[in-house]
């Protein structure tokens, strides 16, 4: 078994890990890599910030060479040369070298598709006039940066709002230019809920980012009397053009999986590789790792598509754990993952809403807005943060943090709790290091399991943002318990407003037959409001988030 010939197609995170936990395995294996471009292993991720020269050598993204690889693992490493086909009755693949155009057939006992995804472009005319480009590999941002610096460009679009769109629209403004996005949803960063993902269009028009959300491209256009533009005019449904030197594509990514197809290996409904928890095909002999394969969702059980470096690093390791007798399985994906823009950081893990109202699990949601750390410390940001749970149980299901500072830290927690099956009550039991500049006695994670204790226990009823505007004001009052200067900064319109302190003295003011829900600023005061009103016999419900989540969320659709 480990004198076993192992060829691998495709490097970079998913390849590259599989070939060196082979060699850590079989000094007697004979691995072969097959990578079609100029590098074997660099760091995709990095490449937005390469753009804005965050990165200022280009070297610095090229982890691993052909020649340390061999050095260090004894890989046989054949960059530019792109495998076209898979013969599976002889277990061979048919080569092309990439200059030369040579071929010729390498046999295999196992073969390993780390094929990876290729980007999406919009299917409109004009995507190949020059100035338009995508993010995928090195050659892609040297000749971005060339570009940039040879016309001169001052003006950027950015179509599609996902993480290379959102880095790639924060280097280039740092680069200088002034940049415009265009996005076909109604949000960017689609992995969050919508009221989270408007903290990020706050942030990017504070920046002076110019967002056109629920508004695709219909057309690349050349400039028109009295328009400048280098690369195009970037024309969207609306009908706004948008005169850009320089158009960036980041609209996602779709699993690469033509070799695959034409090997008549089986293909999930997503359009990703189908594999085992072994991470092998259908055919007994290929495994399949990376961005190119379908998963099971780590929450939902359902089959998904999660193009991220960790998975696929992983995914690398047990394959070849599983060609060379370890027997590893794959337990699925839980989609961790986070992106800087500009001042905030967003993060998210586990199922969101939509997820979970898609896959019909039921759950609860609670959001809150807790101090990065001790507020008394100086420096010390709120973190918008939402945490969905298991009605019954109190399972955890998912979690979205947003913020200045301290947003790391808290999502990699939730992120190992909803590995680890744990609840929200052990989420207020955990013991996490506390000193006033890195957090607080109560750390945000334990506020936010105890935030979902007292709703488990019966203690609070939720209302949510978007149930405010459907509120029957014959039935149902908001009370605003924040104080005269909160409330004169802004307020839900019809609300009543009671400061806190003065709830005891006013209670009679409020009318018993009514439902109240109760808002502060954060949802911690109302918390406290609704404790005391519940005891007089009110039947009241807590604003989760309370204005500050309210005001965010409600002004989603009006990014301008």
């Amino acid at each position: 078994m480990n004198q076993k010939r192992i060829v691998i197609v495709g490097g970079v995170a998913g390849g590259a890990s599989a070939a060196a936990r082979a060699r850590r395995l079989s000094e007697e294996a004979e691995i072969i890599i097959f990578e079609r471009g100029p590098h074997v292993s660099f760091a995709n991720c990095g490449l937005p910030y390469f753009v804005g020269g965050e990165i200022a050598d280009r070297d610095e993204l090229l982890l691993q060479t052909p020649q340390s690889l061999r050095a260090r693992f004894n890989l046989d490493v054949r960059v530019l040369t792109e495998v076209v086909a898979i013969d599976r009755a002889a277990q061979q693949v048919r080569v092309r070298e990439v200059q030369s155009g040579r071929e010729y057939t390498q046999p295999y006992d196992a073969l390993v598709l780390a094929t990876g995804a290729v980007p999406v472009h919009p299917d409109v005319p004009g995507f190949d006039r020059p100035g338009h480009f995508l993010v995928r590999n090195v050659p892609d941002v040297e000749k971005l940066t060339d570009w940039i610096r040879e016309t001169q460009a001052r003006r950027a679009v950015v179509v599609g709002g996902g993480y290379i769109g959102l880095e790639m629209a924060e280097q280039l403004q740092r680069r200088g230019l002034s940049v415009a996005l265009a996005q076909r949803p109604a949000q960017v960063m689609t992995p969050l809920d919508p009221e989270m993902a408007a903290w990020l269009h706050q942030e990017l028009n504070a920046n002076g980012v110019d967002l056109h959300l629920n508004d695709a491209v219909a057309a690349f256009e050349p400039p028109q009397a009295g328009e400048e533009a280098r690369a195009s005019v970037v024309v969207l449904q609306s009908g706004r053009r948008l005169p850009a030197d320089l158009v960036v594509l980041g609209m996602g990514v779709r699993p690469e999986t033509s070799l695959a197809r034409q090997a008549g290996l089986e293909i999930g409904t997503l359009g990703g590789i189908r594999v085992n928890e072994h991470l092998q095909t259908s055919d007994q002999h290929i495994w399949a790792v990376g961005d190119a394969i379908e998963v099971r969702d780590g929450v939902t059980g359902a089959w998904s598509l999660v193009p991220l470096a960790g998975p696929a690093n992983r995914q690398g390791r047990i394959a070849a754990d599983n060609i060379l007798g370890q027997h590893s399985h794959y337990a699925g994906t839980l989609g961790t993952s986070i992106l800087r823009l500009f001042k905030l950081t967003a993060a998210c893990t586990g199922a969101s809403e939509k997820t979970l109202k898609k896959a019909g699990i039921p759950y609860q949601a609670i959001h809150l807005h807790p101090a990065s750390h001790a507020g008394y410390y100086p420096g010390a940001s709120p973190i918008a943060m939402k945490v969905l749970f298991a009605p019954d149980t109190g399972r955890l299901l998912g979690a979205q943090a947003v913020g200045q500072d301290g947003v790391d830290k808290r999502i990699d927690v939730l992120a190992t709790a909803l590995k680890a099956g744990m609840t929200v009550h052990e989420l207020a039991e955990l013991e996490l290091a506390y000193a006033p500049p890195f957090g607080s006695a109560k750390d945000p994670v334990n506020l936010a399991g105890m935030a979902a204790q007292n709703v488990l226990s019966g203690g609070v009823a939720l209302a949510q943002w978007h149930e405010v505007a459907s509120l029957d004001p014959a039935s149902t009052l908001v009370l605003d318990v924040r104080s005269d200067g909160e409330r004169q900064a802004g307020h839900i319109p019809g609300s009543i407003h009671i400061p806190l302190p003065q709830l005891r003295v006013r209670v009679g003011e409020l009318p018993i037959g009514k439902e109240i829900v109760v808002s502060c600023q954060s949802g911690q005061r109302s918390y406290f409001a609704c404790r005391f009103l519940s005891q007089r016999g009110y039947r009241v419900r807590n604003l989760t988030g309370s204005y500050r989540t309210w005001k965010t969320a409600t002004t989603l659709h009006h990014p301008n």
